[in-house]
């Protein structure tokens, strides 16, 4: 068996290229691997495929890394609003009015 074990975070990125998929869990905020996704931010990483329950929220972790322009394409069910905290956003107000 293969000891996935490592000693540092930076050794955890370190096979994680630009344009790999991420698949990322929680809900929201909740049970989200906010620590790994700030490893990720650190390593530099860019042009990520990121598969996700939704897209982040407020202004750490996933949404974060999506401030950052670090993902090129998303994957996940429920998207959020063009309001980085998502209250009142863009979207929602599209959605409200169809």
């Amino acid at each position: 068996m293969i000891n996935k074990i490592v000693q540092s975070m930076a050794e955890a990125m370190a096979g994680i290229r630009d344009g790999a998929v991420v698949l990322l869990g929680g809900f929201g905020s909740i049970g989200q691997p906010n620590a790994l996704i700030e490893g990720l931010i650190e390593h530099g990483a860019k042009d990520l495929i990121v598969v996700s329950n939704n897209a982040g929220v407020g202004r750490i972790g996933l949404a974060r890394l999506l401030e950052l322009g670090r993902v090129r394409k998303i994957i996940c069910s429920f998207p959020r609003t063009v309001d980085p905290v998502g209250v009142r956003g863009t979207l929602s107000r599209r959605q409200n009015r169809a």
